[in-house]
């Protein structure tokens, strides 16, 4: 929904106002890094506990504990950014037609709603650990509705302006915090009492919350770092293409997030169980399914970048000045997603050290060549270095894990996993590219472009393996089922 309203945001505010928008998504990765690695934490609790590791009684304290710790901090959070607010607007940001007292008053409000989405989390990684993720799923695309599709409406008939967009998300926030709290609540079994404050509880995933803290806080500095630099060094028009060219690469993440939801408890409760065989079906079927549905999506938005923004902005200009950021954005982000089952399998493992130290090699390669890539080339400059990045973890970094785990599973996860269905989406997608014409109809596009991305996106399927297998299993299933309603 947030992905679907960008054009219509930028007619209502303005290209300035939307890289103000951008900073708000900034501003929220950021503040995961004060998360402490509670969330992730949480979420592969709850799995284990699914897996019979917790009581009701000490999964329902250590819901409290972090609760009560995300509470504290979200406050600290929201206070400092709006002691920081008129700072950030007179001397940070480069505006050029947003008065400075907008600006600050906007940050203001944005401290407030990133304080909620930040408690959100927790409950959002409680359910899904849970393996609920049906049930999440159904509540969050309900409340995403609200919070995207209302602000279209407040912009439209109460207010076209920055601080009534952000007024809103704060309203839905508040209600979203109050629904995931009470769907968590429910959805876990009940105990002998209600979960308290425990230092033990918390003492138990020390370990593996240290890890995450590192990982989490490299993981913001490459992710974060050229939007950051960005801000400061590119006027705030310029900016806003360069946020449009990232949001419109993230939906990617849309497409390889829901199955690493799902994956990450059930691999992490297969591992506590020890049962190894069927974890590494497991992995296979999930890298697979990435480089189907994230691959077959990124390579069209590589290929077919401008066409995507000009169908969707219908501004020509907008689409021309964001086509090559959004090319290479989109294949930085599908190495990255890649690279996210072999990472739910090492956090499901309980191994934090292997991301940690990749991570910090990269950021040490990463900021100097931003700094220095940035002043001379620009916005590009800064997306080719996070291409350059996410090739090193595919070709480089991802050898370090199958020397300690899943030790046979390398070539086939090269071969098998990620080659055939990206190699058999690129053709798909280049030979349609050279053959649809350029010159169409605005309908004829829409039209072109879908046929384009559906039969990308079966050369892939078919291309591997087990989505291969499921697919025609489900289709023999369809047949059968339509033979005999017919005979009866």
């Amino acid at each position: 929904m947030g992905l679907a309203f960008i054009p219509l945001y930028i007619k209502y505010l303005g290209i300035e106002a939307y890289g103000l928008i951008g900073l708000f998504g900034v501003l929220q990765a950021w503040l995961s890094l004060l998360d402490m690695g509670m969330t992730p934490t949480l979420n592969r609790e709850m799995a284990r506990f699914t897996g019979g590791t917790h009581s009701a009684t000490s999964i329902r304290d250590l819901l409290r504990s972090i609760e009560i710790i995300a509470l504290g901090i979200a406050t600290l959070a929201g206070l400092g950014i709006w002691a920081a607010s008129g700072w950030l607007a007179s001397d940070w940001l480069r505006a050029e037609n947003l008065p400075i007292d907008t600006v600050a008053q906007a940050f203001t409000i944005m401290g407030a709603v990133t304080a909620f989405r930040f408690v959100e989390g927790i409950y959002r990684s409680a359910i899904v650990g849970l393996q609920r993720q049906v049930l999440y799923n159904a509540v969050n695309s309900a409340l995403a509705t609200l919070r995207w599709l209302g602000a279209v409406g407040i912009l439209m008939w109460v207010s076209p302006t920055i601080e009534a967009f952000f007024i809103w998300q704060g309203v839905i926030s508040l209600l979203t915090l109050g629904v995931l709290a009470s769907v968590t609540y429910r959805t876990l079994p009940n105990a002998e009492r209600h979960g308290q404050f425990s230092i033990p509880a918390l003492r138990g995933i020390g370990r593996f919350v240290g890890g995450m803290i590192g990982i989490t806080f490299l993981s913001l500095l490459l992710m974060q770092m050229d939007k950051i630099m960005l801000s400061k060094l590119l006027t705030l028009s310029d900016y806003g293409y360069y946020t449009l060219a990232t949001v419109v690469a993230a939906a990617l993440y849309m497409l390889t997030g829901p199955i690493t939801q799902a994956w990450f408890p059930r691999l992490s409760e297969l591992h506590a169980n020890n049962q190894q065989a069927e974890l590494i079906t497991k992995y296979h079927q999930g890298a697979q399914l990435v480089s189907v549905f994230m691959g077959s999506a990124g390579i069209v938005m590589i290929v077919f970048a401008e066409p995507i923004l000009q169908l969707w902005t219908r501004n020509a200009e907008l689409a021309h000045r964001s086509a090559t950021l959004l090319s290479l954005l989109a294949l930085g982000n599908l190495l990255n997603g890649l690279m996210w089952i072999p990472y739910q399998t090492q956090l499901a493992h309980g191994w934090t050290g292997l991301t940690t130290r990749i991570n910090i090699v990269s950021v040490a390669i990463i900021v100097p060549t931003i700094l220095w890539a940035t002043p001379r080339y620009g916005a590009e400059g800064a997306a080719w270095v996070w291409v350059g990045l996410n090739a090193g973890y595919v070709l480089i970094g991802i050898h370090f894990m199958y020397r300690k785990i899943l030790t046979h599973e390398k070539w086939r996860w090269y071969g098998q996993d990620v080659l055939q269905p990206l190699l058999a989406a690129s053709t798909v997608a280049i030979l349609l590219h050279w053959a649809l014409p350029t010159d169409l109809a605005y309908l004829y596009q829409l039209i072109g472009l879908l046929v384009a991305s559906s039969l990308t996106l079966l050369a892939s399927a078919f291309a591997a393996t087990y989505v291969r297998y499921s697919l025609l299993a489900q289709l023999r299933i369809l047949f059968k089922t339509s033979a005999i309603s017919k005979t009866v």
